[in-house]
C-alpha cells in the first residue's frame, strides 16, 4: 500500500480484477474504536476464506462463532474455545494499541479507528504469498513487505513503530513464519472442510450499458452472480485491449456468496460499435464476448456461437473486515510495548 491510502475492500481481500493466479486465500481483518457504541463493538475481527465470511468474534458478544455452514460443521468446540480467548486477548492489545496510537498522533475528543489486516494465499503454480498490513484512522500506518523482510512506515508515527520492530530483531521473521507456513496450513485446511462450497463454479451474468454526456459515451461492463471470485474483464477495441483506458471496480461478493465485478471505458459515440467487453471466468467454457446494445435491455451473449439472453441479478455488497485466524501463532504487536501476549492467532500480539 502506498503512504496516505486507505485499506481497500479489493485488497484486504486479495481481489484483482484480472488477476487469475489466487487459487484460495485466507484473510483476518480486526478493527478497533476508541468510541464504541450500540451496533458498533470495541471490537470485531473476522475471517474471510476465499472472500467468504467463516468466523467472526466482537466484543459485544464476547465469542468466536462460525458464519459458514461448512465451518461449524467441521470443528469441535474446543476449537471455538481456543479462537474465543485468542481474540478476548487480541480486543486488549488492540485497545491498548489504539490509545498508543491516539497519544503519539495527540488526538483526544473524537473517536479513533484501528485496522490489522492479515493472511495468505495460495496461487495456481503451487506459491505462496502473505501479508500483513495495519491502518489507523482509515490511512496506512504500517505494512510487511515479504520480500525484503522490511516493515514501510506511512508517516513519523510509525517510524517509532518500525524503529522499534526493527530492534527487536524478530518480529519480521516470527510473521514471516505465520505467512509462509502457519497460515498456508490453515487455509488448506479450511478449503477441505469448505470444498464443496469454495470450489463451485457460477457461470457470470453480463450487462453492458452505455450512457452518453458531454459528447463522451461511457460504457460499462458488468458482471454478477459468479463464483470463484477470479474473473478478468477486459474493453476491446477493433479487437485490442484497452486496458489503459479501462477504470475497473474491486471484486465484492454478493449476500448468495457469489461475486460482482465492473469495468468501464469512454469512448466516441460514433464509435460504439468498435468496442466488446470480454469476461474471461472458470464458469464460463471460453471467453464471452459482449456489446452493447442501446435499444435493449437485454444482453445477447455470444460463447461459441452459443446466444443466451441474461437477466441482471441484484448486488449487495458491504464493508469487508477481515482477518487471519485460527491455527495461528499470536504473533501481534502492542503499539506501547513489544511483548509477545501468546496464543493461538496469526502475529497479532505485538504492539507498536
Amino acid at each position: 500500500m502506498g503512504p496516505g491510502r486507505a485499506l481497500g475492500v479489493g485488497l484486504l481481500l486479495g481481489v484483482v480484477v484480472g488477476a487469475a493466479s489466487v487459487l484460495h486465500s485466507l484473510r483476518y481483518f480486526d478493527v478497533a474504536v476508541s468510541e464504541p457504541s450500540p451496533g458498533v463493538p470495541e471490537f470485531v475481527s473476522v475471517g474471510y476464506v476465499d472472500g467468504i465470511p467463516f468466523v467472526r468474534y466482537d466484543s459485544e458478544t464476547g465469542r468466536m462463532e462460525p458464519r459458514a455452514g461448512w465451518m461449524a460443521a467441521s470443528v469441535d468446540q474446543q476449537y471455538w474455545d481456543s479462537e474465543t480467548q485468542t481474540e478476548k486477548s487480541n480486543q486488549q492489545i488492540n485497545r491498548v494499541n489504539l490509545e498508543t496510537l491516539r497519544g503519539r498522533y495527540n488526538q483526544s475528543g473524537r473517536a479513533q479507528t484501528r485496522q490489522h489486516m492479515f493472511g495468505c494465499d495460495l496461487l495456481e503454480d503451487g506459491s505462496t504469498k502473505g501479508y500483513m498490513q495495519i491502518a489507523y484512522d482509515g490511512r496506512d500506518f504500517i505494512a510487511l513487505d515479504m520480500d525484503t523482510m522490511t516493515f514501510t512506515a506511512a508517516d513519523a508515527a510509525a517510524e517509532i513503530t518500525k524503529r522499534k520492530w526493527e530492534e527487536d530483531g524478530t518480529v519480521a521473521d516470527r510473521w514471516k513464519g505465520y505467512l509462509d507456513n502457519t497460515c498456508i496450513e490453515w487455509l488448506r485446511r479450511y478449503v477441505s472442510y469448505g470444498r464443496v462450497k469454495l470450489e463451485r463454479k457460477g457461470e457470470p451474468m453480463v450487462r453492458v450499458s452505455g450512457k452518453e454526456a458531454d459528447g463522451i459515451l461511457t460504457l460499462s461492463c458488468r458482471a454478477y452472480g459468479f463464483y470463484p471470485r477470479l474473473i478478468t474483464i477486459s474493453w476491446l477495441k477493433d479487437g485490442e485491449v484497452r486496458d489503459q483506458e479501462t477504470e475497473r471496480g474491486s471484486t465484492v461478493p454478493n449476500s448468495d456468496g457469489t461475486y460482482y465485478a465492473w469495468a468501464s471505458i469512454e469512448a466516441r459515440p460514433e464509435e460504439k460499435d468498435k468496442y466488446r467487453c470480454r469476461v474471461e471466468h472458470t464458469g464460463l467454457p471460453e471467453p464471452g464476448l459482449f456489446a452493447w446494445e442501446p435499444k435493449s435491455n437485454l444482453l445477447a451473449i455470444v460463447l461459441g456461437g452459443f446466444v443466451a439472453v441474461l437477466a441482471v441479478a441484484a448486488i449487495v455488497a458491504g464493508v469487508i473486515f477481515w482477518k487471519y485466524k485460527s491455527g495461528k501463532k499470536n504473533l501481534g504487536y502492542d503499539v506501547a510495548s513489544s511483548s509477545d501476549k501468546g496464543s493461538d492467532s496469526g502475529a497479532a500480539g505485538i504492539t507498536a
